[in-house]
């Protein structure tokens, strides 16, 4: 089963690949500075909101970092 443990091995990968802070990722994710640091601290979020942050890393993810064998990567969308 995923789980939030899930995603945040994603944002850490992330982090360093980027050097970004928790801060910067989590307004990117979520449009909220505070939203990581809440699941963190074990907060919860919608599945809706979980897939489109997966989603989000999956269309700006680093091409040379490997993406973590734990969760599935989804499909780009085409551009229309």
């Amino acid at each position: 089963m995923i789980s939030i443990s899930h995603l945040l091995r994603l944002v850490d990968a992330y982090a360093a690949a980027t050097r970004l802070p928790d801060v910067t990722i989590s307004h990117r994710l979520f449009g909220d500075s505070k939203k990581l640091a809440a699941l963190r601290a074990g907060a919860d979020i919608t599945v809706t909101r979980f897939n489109g942050a997966v989603r989000w890393f999956s269309a700006n993810w680093p091409l040379d970092v490997e993406w973590p064998d734990c969760v599935e990567r989804p499909e780009l969308e085409a551009a229309e």
